[in-house]
């Protein structure tokens, strides 16, 4: 069954990958960006190009939106052209970004006096599992509100979570990505040992990546590590959204969260490094300082 129009906004790896799914799935798909390339290969893929949010927004009720954090959503919005200044009854935006729940719920509210029905769903998953549409969603609103959304969002992911309401998305998200930052840490604080012991890294990683200790963090972070690539990955700095939602929610809650401030450490300490537009897994290089070791193979050129 073909879907009614929607529109996508923000064609960045994860929105490109998403926006190319739904062109094969919904009437229409009116997309803009700031990347001229980026749009260039969806309109290849049949999608049609628009020149502001504003424009996007006249021509469905449905918008999707994928950009860095929340002064970009903002500026999508609220800015000249953005979509408010579409000026349609009807209107809904579901918003792909992480960020900060509480800016997540400000949105929402400022959103709601312009008209326009705003809930946040970001997802979860590298850009191949956007490209395949396996992607974990987690959306965040009204009951009526994820039934209309769910026939778009299967189309982009295959585990499609209604979390609650407006913001649990990114309570959720947030979650996820801590658990998940907490095992990489875990790893890096425990590689560099295991060379400064003499452990064969070859051994090391194929332990850690089938052993009781395996995780998505080690299969998908030990055998860069190895490899000593840190330059293909999310940036660590640009994720630190995540750590402060769940602190917030800590505080708010008053729970004992031992783990994630030990691992919030190490975090701070590799940004302050200079790592902080690496990838995660550079908070191993922390390690291997204090050790004065690498965690590569010792016939690899440095």
């Amino acid at each position: 069954m073909t879907l009614p129009a929607a529109g996508f906004i923000g064609l960045g790896a994860m929105g490109r990958a998403m926006a190319l799914n739904l062109t094969k799935a919904v009437e229409t798909l009116y997309v803009a960006d700031l990347s001229t390339e980026a749009v260039a290969q969806l309109t290849s893929a049949g999608a049609v190009a628009c020149a502001t949010p504003a424009e996007v927004a006249a021509r469905v009720e449905t918008v999707f939106v994928c950009v860095p954090d929340a002064p970009q959503v903002r500026d999508v919005l609220f800015a000249k052209d953005g979509l408010a200044d579409a000026g349609r009854d009807r209107l809904t935006v579901v918003d792909i970004t992480t960020m900060e729940r509480a800016d997540a719920l400000t949105i929402h509210d400022a959103a709601a006096k312009r008209g326009m029905a705003y809930w946040d769903c970001p997802v979860s998953g590298l850009p191949k599992r956007a490209s395949d549409g396996s992607l974990t969603v987690m959306f965040g609103g009204p009951d009526d509100a994820f039934a209309a959304a769910g026939p778009y969002l299967n189309i982009v992911g295959s585990n499609v979570i209604h979390c609650g309401g407006m913001g649990s998305g990114q309570a959720m998200k947030a979650l996820n990505n801590v658990i998940y930052d907490i095992n990489i840490a875990a790893i890096c604080e425990l590689l560099p040992l295991a060379v400064k012991a003499g452990l064969d890294p070859d051994l090391v990683l194929e332990l850690v990546t089938s052993g009781s200790s395996r995780s998505f963090a080690s299969e998908h972070f030990a055998p860069r590590m190895l490899a000593r690539k840190f330059d293909d990955d999310f940036p660590m700095q640009w994720a630190y959204k995540d750590i402060r939602n769940i602190q917030h929610l800590a505080v708010e809650h008053k729970a004992l969260t031992p783990l994630m401030n030990a691992m919030t450490g190490i975090y701070q300490t590799a940004i302050a490094d200079g790592h902080g537009m690496a990838p995660k897994s550079s908070m191993i290089k922390v390690y291997e300082k204090a050790l004065g070791v690498e965690f590569r193979r010792p016939d690899d050129p440095e």
